[in-house]
């Protein structure tokens, strides 16, 4: 399921990062690797702020479609 479904602080593993190439290296550079866990910390009009290799990080709605947990 993607990430956007996710429940606010419950930990999660990433299971794979879709979407184009340079989406994907784009993703990979803010931290989201297939194996490492992440968790939402919360969701603000759509969009999330989660946690991911200890540290924070804000990203869009359509970004976290593309992060499958």
């Amino acid at each position: 399921m993607p990430l956007t479904m996710a429940k606010t602080g419950i930990i999660s593993q990433i299971k794979r990062v879709g979407g184009k190439e340079e989406t994907r290296r784009f993703l990979e550079s803010l931290g989201f690797v297939a194996g490492d866990p992440v968790t939402v910390i919360s969701q603000i009009s759509g969009n999330l702020i989660v946690n991911v290799k200890e540290s924070r990080v804000a990203i869009s709605r359509e970004l976290a479609n593309k992060i499958f947990i």
